[in-house]
Order: structure tokens, then sequence, then C-alpha cells
């Protein structure tokens, strides 16, 4: 039986401030997949914000998506980003195991740091359960700074060389990573990502274009997500989703969007239909 292509988000709710769910459930709708979220916590607004509502969800996870293993759910593609927890992560593991199979395309944001440090809640144990899903992914995001974390590499502030960014990749190769970029590699004035797959080693390179907005890296893995599932080319995808990036950090600016407010994706959605 035909039916319409879903994907599987696991990630925070935040009500206002346009990151994770609240993101990646227009976009990858917006791109005629079925966007079908799995909430690790249910937030007013994200952290980055002085004060803000959090209501766990890890204890109510499981008992929440064994529902959808009595409708005999499948999907075609699973996209897990920020992860507060070791059980949370293990969950995810859990929820791949049961639905998913030989088709689904298992997308992997490792969200733990940027700038060369962790984020406050993200310490060496969720560090290793993090790890511990590159195997099962089939394509994995991660910024620089994750990506020195996730291969115990040294992270330096000066700027990187293209060998030096090989060889972190083929580290997380070695992990089991499929298809990689690393994103948010600063290079004199431009901003580069780096695409390892199979046959492709790649640096690409970008004007910076404005100021670092939350959640851009939501929208740019819901982006790569989608595509995965549509079967768009892996170089191609990484290409569009920076140029879609770009164009909203350049349009939030101009519209004075507060950084923490994320980035006005809404006003040019109809790029990505």
């Amino acid at each position: 039986m035909k039916r319409q292509k879903r994907i599987a988000v696991i990630n925070d709710f935040s009500g206002f401030g346009r990151c994770s769910l609240t993101v990646s459930i227009p976009i990858i709708s917006a791109m005629r997949i079925q966007c079908c979220a799995v909430p690790t916590a249910i937030l007013s607004n994200h952290t980055g914000y002085d004060d803000y509502f959090f209501d766990d969800y890890t204890d109510k996870m499981q008992a929440y998506y064994m529902k959808w293993e009595k409708l005999g759910l499948k999907f075609d593609g699973i996209y897990t980003g920020f992860l507060g927890s070791e059980k949370q992560a293990k969950i995810v593991e859990d929820f791949i195991e049961r639905f998913s199979d030989r088709d689904t395309v298992v997308t992997v944001d490792p969200v733990m740091g940027d700038n060369g440090k962790t984020y406050a809640t993200i310490d060496s144990r969720l560090c290793r359960e993090i790890k511990n899903l590159i195997p099962v992914s089939d394509i994995i995001t991660p910024n620089l700074t994750e990506a020195c974390i996730l291969t115990d590499t040294e992270y330096h502030e000066d700027d990187y060389d293209i060998g030096e960014i090989k060889e972190i990749a083929l580290r997380l190769r070695c992990l089991g990573a499929r298809n990689i970029v690393i994103t948010g590699i600063r290079k004199n004035d431009d901003i580069c990502n780096f695409i390892l797959t199979d046959d492709k080693c790649k640096l690409l390179e970008y004007p910076v274009t404005g100021g670092s907005h939350a959640g851009t890296g939501d929208v740019f893995a819901s982006i790569i997500s989608a595509d995965a599932v549509n079967k768009v080319d892996f170089e191609e995808s990484v290409k569009k989703s920076a140029e879609f990036v770009s164009r909203c950090v350049k349009l939030s600016d101009k519209m004075q969007i507060p950084m923490q407010d994320g980035v006005c994706f809404e006003e040019i959605l109809d790029l990505l239909m």
C-alpha cells in the first residue's frame, strides 16, 4: 500500500525561539514529508533565554512510542537532535532498533557543544552515549567542536587546514559514520562545511552572511534529513541547506530579529516546497 513518506524526529519542543521540533515540523512538512515528533522535553522557550519552563519527558518517551509500535509504524527517516541525558541516548538506540528497516535513513545531529566547549548540560558520559549512536546512523551533522569531541581530537582556535579536517572526518568514518558533514568551519572570512562519503571528500566554502542565530543547526539538519528521504544527492543537499540557512540569517538580520529568537525561515519556507 502506498503512503506518504514520514520521518520521526526525536528532539525537544520549545514553544518559542525557533529551534528543535518547532523548526523541524514545518520544514520537513514543507518538503512533502510527514513529520512525526517524539519529544524529549517540553520547554516554554529554549534555554538561551534567562528564564524558561522545562518538563523532562525522559520517563514518558518509551510509553509514548510503544503506542506507535502497536500501530505497526515504520519510518523512511529517523532524525535525532539534542539529548539531555544518557538515558535518553539509550532510548534513542532502542527507538532506532524498533522502528527502522534497511531502507530507513538515520540522521544523527550530535548536539554537544560549540566553540571548543561542551554545553552546560553535556558531560563526558553523555558524550560517550551519543558516540554510540554513530554506528547506527547513515548521516551525521556535527559542527567542528562536536567532531573533535567524538574523535578525541584536541580543539584549537586557529584556522584548520584541509588536512586536519579530513583526518577528523576519517576518524568519524572509523566510528561507523557513512555520510559526514562537519559544519561551521571558519576559514578567513568564509564559513565552510566539509563532506565525506564513500565517493566524495570536499570542502564547501561560503561567505559569512551575518550573526550567529539560535536554531540554525536545526534548520540545516532538518533539510538534510528530508533530502535524504527524498533521495537527493548528499553534496547537493548540503549546498542547499547551507544556502537556505544563509538566506534566513540575512533576512533575520535585515528584520532585526534578536539572535536568540532564531531565524525567520517562515518568510522563505516556500523555497523548500
